[in-house]
């Protein structure tokens, strides 16, 4: 038995769409916190392949920290996402 219900093809749009603005905005999020870590944490100049103790700690708390200022601010927000 087909389900015709041309409601039920508009309802699929919506939700494809919503989907496809969630991945978009969880990569500019992703893209935004390795920049802002990147640049705070490794310096200019290359001296090895792999990143060093001290660039490791820096990125771990880097992260961390951008993930509950962002949890924080989307909490306050009401949105339970975090912003942009």
């Amino acid at each position: 038995m087909a389900n015709n219900n041309p409601q039920s093809g508009l309802e699929k749009e919506q939700i494809f769409s919503m989907a496809e603005k969630e991945m978009e905005y969880r990569v500019e999020l992703f893209n935004k916190l390795t920049n802002a870590c990147f640049n705070k944490c490794i310096e200019n100049r290359y001296k090895e392949s792999e990143l060093n103790m001290g660039e490791n700690s820096c990125i771990d708390r880097c992260v961390s920290k951008y993930w509950q200022v962002t949890n924080l601010i989307g909490q306050l927000l009401g949105s339970g996402r975090p912003p942009m």
